[in-house]
């Protein structure tokens, strides 16, 4: 199974700080956001990934080039604009393969990537990492239930960005143009073809200053210097 991590969006929650930088380049824990992931996924045994960007996307294959050095073969889907998160995820298919792993490149996570690699179950256009309601995002995305995940009303979790797909739940999306994945998601729950699980483990969606000076200090060694 091939993995992706979307990197393509702007970053404006996180200005200035992406005013120079990628946001998947923003630095906690002495090392950048995307080689986290990076790392967990090689761990995982994921060996083929694609990342997508747009935003000074340069700067990120500079940083990574082939992903050799962590035991990965990095390739690059480049959008000239961002397309949101489905349309990014058409755009880059034919390096996809039929069933893949994404991970959103803004978040950092304890989640173990090698459960991706069974997680889908038959039949299923998805399958759903969701977790607690972070404070910023207390109403919740989707219900889950007998390990089916369902749009309904009622005890919500928050999607965490994590999850894997079948290429067919993207076949509608003319490839270049902008998509969102939501409305997706939800189609396929109507017809219950999303399965999910709950992680209760730390999970950070770093998407403002405020969250991510909040990890770097959760990440910093004992006794070190604040940065």
């Amino acid at each position: 199974m091939k993995a992706m991590i979307l990197a393509a969006g702007r970053g404006e929650r996180m200005r200035p700080l992406t005013d120079a930088l990628p946001k998947p380049l923003l630095e906690a824990g002495g090392k950048a956001l995307i080689t986290w992931h990076l790392q967990k996924l090689a761990a995982a045994g994921f060996h083929d990934v694609v990342i997508n960007h747009a935003h000074l996307g340069g700067m990120i294959e500079q940083a990574l080039g082939d992903g050799s050095h962590l035991g990965l073969a990095i390739r690059y889907s480049v959008e000239r604009t961002a397309l949101e998160t489905a349309g990014g995820i058409a755009a880059a298919l034919p390096l996809l393969g039929e069933c893949f792993a994404v991970i959103n490149g803004d978040i950092w996570c304890e989640y173990d990537f090698a459960r991706l690699r069974t997680a889908l179950r038959d039949g299923d256009a998805a399958h759903l990492v969701l977790v607690d309601n972070p404070e910023h995002h207390r109403q919740g995305d989707f219900t889950l239930s007998g390990g089916r995940v369902r749009a309904d009303a009622g005890q919500r979790l928050t999607f965490s960005g994590i999850g894997v797909y079948r290429a067919s739940l993207f076949g509608a999306i003319v490839p270049g143009s902008k998509a969102r994945l939501a409305s997706l998601l939800v189609a396929a729950m109507d017809g219950d073809r999303v399965g999910g699980e709950h992680f209760g483990g730390h999970w950070c969606d770093v998407g403002t200053p405020e969250r991510l000076y909040a990890l770097r200090a959760q990440l910093q060694p004992a006794g070190a210097a604040p940065r």
